[in-house]
């Protein structure tokens, strides 16, 4: 029986591309080859597409040859160019393991649907709906989940500082891996911070503290049949949590450890795998998503974001969370492939 035939596109030109290269190299080492015959395709910071050996540390060079995604159905596959012209390699599907922006906004979401090529993940609206925190937020408290107060402030817009509850936090509405966020206590802190996260988009949130424990909930499957990992919980020691953001995260963060399964009561841990597989459902993820929440001390649970395509790195929360409850990072691939294949992840 021939293998699968699977396309693994990692990099990408956005703030998360080397998340994203980790990320594939965890992939590399836990996905079957018995059974799938993996075409590594890395995109460079430029943007430029490359098939390549495998997602090592000279992925850009050497053997890698140029190569794009082919939006005609007809190809079914990539283009990849030789000294002959190019030559057609046709996928039998595609997991993109792309952090951010051009990768978890619904952008290569959409030129997978235009090549008619299965992929793992949330489907185009789910993607572009998750990354906007904003509209996250929105879908979420229509569907009865407790949301925090927040703001939205465009890029040319005028704020006064003096009309927010301190603290809060600043954020670009659109980007990942706390990138762009600061933690403002004070009204004269505001504005440098809003120019902080402008760089990674115009639109900005400002958005209430919230006094909790932050909490993360892995799910994995369809609406129909959805499988959560352990809760896990964020220990901080001083400041607050910003995930990739360390100098050498593989060795440990300056200021937090992940607790799993998380030190809570058994019926806040069923309080937070319900609310998270309801955010799951409300906001239509498919294959995979990581779910963070704050766990209040009166027992209430507040969304705090969505990420449809998490890390998958050796230090990541998500695989750490399917391991505890059983599920090894090469069991999860395996199902996300077998139901993006059988057409079941929608």
């Amino acid at each position: 029986m021939s293998k699968l035939k699977v396309g693994i596109i990692f990099g990408g030109a956005c703030e998360e591309h080397s998340v994203s290269v980790k990320s594939a190299r965890e992939v590399a080492q836990h996905l079957d080859t018995d059974k799938y015959e993996p075409y590594w395709i890395g995109i460079t910071t430029d943007g430029d597409w490359r098939l390549c050996v495998g997602p090592d540390a000279d992925w850009e060079n050497g053997a890698a040859r140029p190569a794009v995604l082919s939006p005609d159905r007809g190809a079914r596959g990539l283009l990849v160019r030789g000294s002959q012209g190019h030559e057609v390699v046709r996928l039998d599907l595609v997991l993109p393991v792309l952090h951010g922006g051009l990768g978890e906004d619904g952008a290569i979401q959409g030129l997978l649907e235009l090549s008619g090529i299965p992929y793992v993940g949330c489907d185009i609206y789910a993607s572009a709906i998750c990354m906007d925190k904003a509209l996250t937020y929105t879908v979420a408290k229509a569907a009865g989940i407790a949301t925090p107060s927040f703001w939205v402030v465009a890029d040319d817009e005028k704020v006064n500082p003096g009309c927010y509850p301190y603290p809060v936090f600043v954020k670009p509405a659109r980007s990942g891996s706390s990138f762009g966020v600061s933690k403002v206590t004070e009204p004269d802190q505001l504005l440098p911070a809003l120019n902080e996260a402008r760089k990674y988009g115009w639109k900005v949130l400002i958005e209430e503290a919230v006094a909790g424990s932050e909490i993360g909930c892995a799910v994995l499957g369809t609406s129909f049949d959805l499988i959560t990992g352990e809760v896990d919980r964020v220990d901080l020691s001083h400041g607050f949590f910003r995930i990739h953001q360390e100098t050498s995260p593989e060795t440990g963060s300056e200021n937090s450890t992940f607790i799993v399964p998380a030190d809570i009561a058994e019926e806040s841990r069923q309080l937070v795998q319900e609310a998270a597989r309801t955010i799951y459902r409300a906001l239509g993820c498919t294959g995979l998503a990581r779910v963070d929440l704050f766990l209040a001390g009166d027992h209430r649970v507040i969304l705090n974001e969505v990420n449809t395509m998490p890390g998958l790195t050796s230090y990541s929360r998500y695989p750490r969370m399917m391991a505890a409850a059983g599920l090894p990072l090469s069991e999860v691939l395996d199902r996300l492939i077998l139901m993006t294949l059988h057409g079941t992840k929608r």
